[in-house]
């Protein structure tokens, strides 16, 4: 999903003392009621322009996407809720890739609802004693889903079934129209939670006849109510894509054929430059992704980039111009370095950016502050060669050599074919933009910016050879020699670098008296060499684990704790349960932490995904503790970051753009008809990339074969969609 909040409008109530003229907003993204992410904060403005964009993957089923605008003010303890935007998910096709204004709604705790109910009704008809006839309702409520987390837990719901008959009735005898089921949290000492409402008409219902159906939850009576004050708009773009996935099988052909690409004379006749060719115009290179990711996948990316490497140097007439464009090659390479050098900038950049980032922008201050910046941002590449994915050192080390081929007489081309992506493409952009990298949770203030603009410039200039002295020219040289991205493993490196650190809740280690373990708030932080919980930021370290002793990181089932968003850090001794803020802090702490620990020795291959409690494990039932894991390991998976990719998805959404491009695909196969005839350049030919016509032309009707039975899979399949009862 790719989310753009752009700006907001005439903020706070119309009138009154309330105007929001003198608080700063800032705006969340939630996933029902979970919250994921949230803008920068704006000083005061009724019409901020807050400019975010954000992508991520979904990492579970929701009901509704929602925004929230909030208010800050130093005489309130909590934040204050302005208005919010909420959109279900079966109506983001109404809005996706454009931009729309939408009308903020009042925050009403008993309209904030999700999750549905299972219910079973049937009526029956019983015989009194004085031998009337009356009507019986019997009512079960089998199951509820998507019911949201209490203070980070699961909550503890009961149910309230209400009949509801006209106004007027008799005495002992009423008709019931209508049957109100309200779920409700039982909070215990605090006051209990509303956590929804469905209402069925019971004129569905026959006699002796069972009728069973999921029903959403609904806002309290439905939530009808007066026409609220004019709280303000806000300006969003929402992208939301959901793939129907169908069984591996189906995949085989198209996946074998995209495969099959590196190996494919010319290049530019194979099936993934193919694709890249006809979506240029209509998604840009953004379809290039899903090939990217297969390759990686297959091992098969190393051959196709450097062959479209090649393609594009040959219409690279000078030297200093050399990977510059937006190309297919520049953007796969760029897609490249994006899936495998996260952790990579995350060891590297991390900790100079959070040092910034924590003692802000003075003008002054910083003036004297940002060479020493630089500094240490160019220090940190130099010594990163440790860090550095094996993968893009392969991949620069290839252009390099195609580099210095193409300009024999420019011995310095090599270097600035490498330059082009690892300075002006990886490191500048990362320091620009740390939150589009996960290197911040949010976006920099104004102020915290404008000292990372001018750090990203200068890093930049190391890219712009035409404007380096021959000195400087020199320092460059010095500086890529060093760096591991041209010469690995030249230096090894044994600095602490702090890559994350968030406020979790961790399970205790010791006991309570009545034998449960419970949890506590802990600020949870992760270097390259070591994992440590602390009471509070910047206090002491409570425990410490080192980075070499964690053998797997993986995700722990919610029915262990009863609580979402857990994971376990796996080690000799026990194993260390964490509750992460929300779904999508899981996934990265879980990355993370693979990721410095993937060289470890002695990883296990295999892992339980629920705890031991009550003598055993609660997800195999075996009673000894020490008895291996239940499960293969995906941590094990993840040391290897090809295989950490769902290849199924990924052909899915390459057979997508492959589906929406019919049309272009069908104009470059009359193209490659035409030149086969004409033997020449046409002029509708100067869209493409064609320069074996007859080898292009058996490609595309390969594809166009392979898609026409992959489309039949899905015309077979159908839509799989939850009916629920009402919606």
């Amino acid at each position: 999903m790719l989310l753009s909040a752009g700006e907001a409008k005439n903020l706070g109530p119309s009138s009154g003392p309330n105007r929001l003229r003198d608080l700063c907003t800032f705006c969340t993204i939630s996933l029902d009621q979970e919250e994921v992410y949230r803008t920068k904060v704006y000083e005061k403005s009724v019409s901020p322009f807050y400019g975010e964009d954000f992508y991520f993957e979904i990492p579970r089923p929701f009901q509704c996407l929602s925004f929230y605008v909030y208010a800050k003010s130093m005489f309130q303890i909590r934040d204050l809720p302005v208005g919010k935007v909420a959109i279900r998910k079966e109506d983001l096709y109404k809005y996706c890739g454009k931009e729309n204004w939408f009308q903020l709604q009042p925050v009403d705790p008993h309209s904030e609802v999700q999750g549905k109910v299972h219910l079973e009704m049937k009526l029956n008809e019983l015989i009194t004693e004085n031998g009337s006839i009356c009507q019986q309702l019997v009512v079960q409520i089998i199951a509820c889903q998507g019911l949201p987390l209490i203070s980070g837990q699961n909550c503890d719901p009961y149910a309230t079934v209400t009949l509801v008959g006209p106004a007027r009735w008799v005495y002992k005898h009423f008709e019931v129209i209508l049957m109100v089921v309200e779920l409700w949290n039982n909070g215990n000492l605090a006051q209990d939670v509303f956590l929804g409402e469905t209402r069925v008409s019971v004129k569905i219902l026959r006699n002796d006849h069972i009728h069973r159906a999921w029903y959403l939850l609904q806002p309290k009576g439905n939530g009808t109510k007066s026409k609220p004050d004019d709280l303000g708009s806000l300006r969003l773009k929402v992208t939301y894509t959901e793939d129907n996935v169908l069984p591996s099988a189906c995949y085989t052909a198209l996946r074998n054929l995209m495969l099959k690409s590196p190996d494919v004379k010319p290049i530019s006749a194979s099936a993934a430059h193919v694709l890249g060719d006809i979506c240029r115009e209509s998604v840009g290179y953004e379809a290039l992704l899903p090939v990217v990711r297969l390759l990686l996948h297959h091992n098969r990316l190393l051959p196709f980039l450097t062959s479209v490497a090649a393609l594009e140097l040959e219409n690279t007439q000078e030297a200093n111009t050399i990977f510059r464009g937006n190309s297919l090659a520049t953007r796969c390479i760029d897609d490249m370095m994006k899936i495998v050098g996260r952790s990579y900038l995350t060891v590297t950049l991390k900790p100079v950016l959070n040092e910034i980032c924590y003692k802000g922008d003075n003008v002054e201050v910083n003036k004297e502050n940002l060479q020493g910046y630089v500094q240490k941002v160019f220090t940190s590449i130099t010594q990163s060669s440790s860090s550095c994915p094996p993968l893009m050192c392969d991949v620069f080390r290839s252009l390099r050599q195609l580099a210095s081929k193409h300009f024999p007489a420019d011995p310095h081309v090599q270097y600035s074919a490498v330059s082009s992506f690892i300075f002006l493409r990886f490191f500048a952009v990362a320091v620009l933009s740390p939150h589009t990298f996960q290197l911040r949770s949010h976006h920099p203030d104004p102020e915290i910016s404008r000292t990372l603009t001018l750090i990203s410039k200068t890093i930049q200039s190391l890219g712009s050879w035409g404007s380096l002295s021959k000195n400087k020219l020199v320092r460059q040289l010095l500086v890529i020699r060093c760096c591991g991205t041209l010469y690995p493993g030249s230096i090894t490196v044994r600095c602490v670098h702090m890559i994350f650190n968030r406020e979790v809740h961790k399970r205790a280690q010791g006991r309570k008296r009545i034998g449960k373990k419970n949890f506590k708030k802990r600020w949870l932080r992760v270097t390259n060499q070591e994992l440590s919980y602390h009471k509070q930021k910047g206090k002491e370290a409570l425990c410490v684990i080192p980075v070499k002793n964690i053998l797997s990181v993986e995700k722990l089932e919610e029915s262990a704790f009863n609580r979402k968003n857990m994971f376990q850090v796996i080690q000799s001794e026990k194993p260390l349960y964490v509750q992460a803020g929300n779904c999508v802090e899981t996934n990265s702490w879980i990355e993370v932490l693979s990721q410095v620990s993937r060289c470890n020795p002695g990883r296990l291959s295999t892992f339980h995904p629920s705890a031991y409690v009550g003598g055993s494990w609660l997800c195999c039932k075996e009673p000894n503790e020490s008895t291996p894991g239940c499960k293969p390991c995906t941590a094990t998976v993840l040391a290897n970051i090809q295989l950490d990719i769902d290849c199924d998805r990924e052909t899915e959404r390459i057979f997508s753009f492959f589906s929406s491009n019919r049309s272009r695909l069908q104009k470059m196969e009359d193209a490659c008809a035409g030149m086969s005839v004409y033997l020449g350049q046409q002029e509708e030919c100067s869209a493409f990339t064609i320069q074996d016509p007859k080898e292009t032309f058996r490609t595309i009707k390969e594809l166009g074969e392979v898609l026409d039975d992959l489309q039949a899979h899905h015309d077979s399949k159908g839509a799989l969609t939850d009916e629920p009862g009402t919606m």
